[in-house]
């Protein structure tokens, strides 16, 4: 059964794929054939504004022969011959030519001499060539004018000739030229994607911005036709019978080709063009056609993917659907029994929430308890001196009364009750840090909070020299909790009494300073350092560097807890031999103010 099943989808998923592939490969040959009539539309239209270009290159120039044929100074030189007129011919034809901008202007004789040129003085100067082995030559004293292209035999600069039959009277006595340079013409159809050519009536490509087909025929070439570009040596040192054809095997233009440099397929169509049945030939790259079509492809094979992915996830979706019917009853029962086991555990969750809020609570309370047990020394001396000192006034006062001096006596007992103040302060300070307290933040006031702590381990820090310097403007205030606050500190200060415990000359600085929206408060020690190989680890809880017995090494882990509890953080910087410093930063009190807005 299962066998069978696997068997009709695997039949029914070639199918598909056999269907997709069709439907695809239709879709290809479809965009290619329509991307194939569109760029041949363009090409036609392209041919019909490159011909046009053509054509005004050369028909601007067109009366140029014509009207220097009319002109007297070339006729008299032409009649005279003599050096004077031939000058006065060379200085016109050169203005002429600068007016015109054509190539080069000349005149010759009937018999093909040359007597005046544009270029007279130039190098290369056609004065004095004999060109009546040329077409225009002879066209023009057939047929009165004449046009010809060809490589200049004398420059070896290509050009379009144009000439006029120049008559005195009803005499012909000679022939006005005028070349014209179509390099600039030239030059515009250098585009990569879209080659563009001129051949002559032979099939040799003159002109063209695709420079591998320049001067080569676009077919093979007879005989005679080879004999007759010889003889008027119209393409002078360029042996086409040596050059291979373009279209090589092919007797006439293909409609598509590869280029001989290009890896890409282009399309080819060509117009005639003008009395000398020139032909114009224009391509473009069939790459973007192929690449539409591609993307058709693709899209129809996606389409093609995406029904059968709808119609498998349809089927897929009622059969899941009857299944999910078919459980209901069965979910429902495990969903009832699920949501009482629930229901416990989240009532035991809840339980072990609380009870880890208590030990965390505990562990603070703890870590408070056991500072204040480290620091018994100093909260021992700054209760004992002050009752030292309540004794000994006391007696004073005893035996002043005995005398019967009131004054004395009176002096002493207000001495006695500034020393009873000064140990209530200190007890109910003591009794405030070690109450428990319940974490809400309040606006606190650095300076006190710093103040605070300072005295409890003032005794101890005067037992080992080290100076306590405090930096801390009074109006800095944060938004934390003023006991624990103390109780950073406090724990903080404890660990730098500890660094400085074997240093000479130790000291203590504290400094606070504003952080954009944070106060950063900085515990500074002029200790040895911590250890690079233990500084990942002092955060740790219960890891000390200290001596068995002289702190739980709670003390910072309980701080960054304390700090992060009001949005902060606790971090430190140490170098060996240079002191460690711990920064603790906590939000501005008017920043926690707008945030809690």
């Amino acid at each position: 059964m299962v066998r069978s099943v696997f068997a009709n989808r695997l039949v029914a998923l070639l199918g598909v794929a056999a269907v997709t592939i069709a439907a695809a490969i239709t879709a290809w040959l479809i965009a290619v054939e329509a991307g194939k009539r569109r760029l041949e539309a363009s090409l036609e239209q392209e041919l019909g504004v490159l011909e046009r270009s053509v054509e005004s290159e050369i028909e601007r120039f067109r009366y140029l022969p014509a009207v220097i044929g009319r002109d007297g100074r070339i006729v008299a030189a032409l009649k005279a011959g003599d050096p004077a007129a031939i000058a006065t011919a060379n200085r016109y034809l050169t203005e002429i030519r600068a007016l015109s901008q054509a190539d080069e202007l000349y005149v010759m004789t009937r018999e093909g001499l040359t007597v005046a040129a544009s270029n007279h003085g130039e190098p290369g100067s056609f004065v004095g060539q004999n060109y009546r082995f040329r077409p225009y030559f002879s066209d023009a004293l057939a047929q009165g004018e004449g046009r010809y292209y060809a490589v200049g035999v004398t420059t070896g600069i290509p050009g379009y000739f144009l000439s006029s039959v120049i008559r005195d009277g009803n005499r012909v006595i000679g022939v006005a030229v005028a070349k014209v340079d179509m390099a600039e013409l030239e030059a515009a159809w250098h585009q990569p994607d879209a080659p563009t050519a001129l051949a002559d009536e032979d099939g040799v490509v003159f002109l063209s911005g695709y420079r591998p087909w320049k001067y080569r025929p676009l077919t093979g070439l007879g005989e005679e036709v080879l004999a007759e570009i010889e003889r008027t040596r119209k393409y002078d040192g360029i042996d086409l019978a040596a050059v291979r054809p373009i279209f090589a095997g092919i007797e006439i233009m293909p409609a598509q080709a590869v280029l001989e440099d290009r890896d890409e397929e282009f399309l080819l169509r060509s117009a005639r063009l003008g009395p000398d049945e020139w032909r114009l030939i224009r391509a473009a790259s069939l790459g973007p056609i192929y690449g539409g079509a591609h993307l058709v492809a693709l899209t129809a094979l996606l389409a093609g993917l995406l029904v059968y992915g709808t119609g498998v996830y349809v089927s897929q979706r009622r059969q899941l659907i009857r299944a999910k019917l078919d459980a209901h009853d069965r979910l429902e029962k495990r969903v009832e029994e699920r949501t009482s086991e629930l229901n416990r555990e989240i009532e035991e969750r809840r339980r072990a929430e609380a009870e880890l809020r208590e030990a965390q609570e505990t562990l603070i309370q703890t870590a408070k308890l056991a500072a204040l047990g480290r620091m018994s020394t100093a909260i021992v001396h700054e209760v004992s001196q002050p009752l030292s000192a309540l004794e000994n006034t006391l007696a004073t006062a005893g035996v002043l009364a005995e005398r019967g001096d009131a004054g004395a006596v009176g002096g002493k007992m207000k001495s006695a009750r500034e020393l009873v103040r000064r140990i209530q302060r200190t007890v109910r300070h003591l009794r405030s840090f070690a109450r428990k307290d319940k974490g809400a933040t309040e606006v606190v006031s650095v300076a006190q909070s710093i103040a605070a702590a300072v005295e409890i381990v003032q005794h101890r820090a005067d037992q080992l020299g080290a100076a306590i310097a405090i930096d801390v403007p009074s109006s800095m205030k944060v938004a934390a909790g003023a006991v624990r606050l103390e109780q950073v500190i406090l724990n903080l200060l404890v660990n730098a009494l500890d660094a400085v415990s074997d240093v000479d000359a130790p000291a203590i600085e504290i400094a606070a300073a504003a952080r954009d929206d944070m106060i950063e408060i900085a515990v500074r020690d002029n200790g040895r350092g911590i250890p690079a190989d233990l500084a990942g680890r002092v955060s740790e809880p219960f890891f000390t560097t200290k001596q068995t017995g002289e702190g739980l090494g709670l003390g910072l882990s309980i701080s960054r807890a304390i700090v992060g509890e009001f949005g902060g953080a606790l971090s430190f910087r140490s170098s060996e031999g240079e002191g460690t410093t711990f920064l603790v930063a906590l939000p501005a009190a008017q920043s926690a103010r707008e945030a809690a807005e």
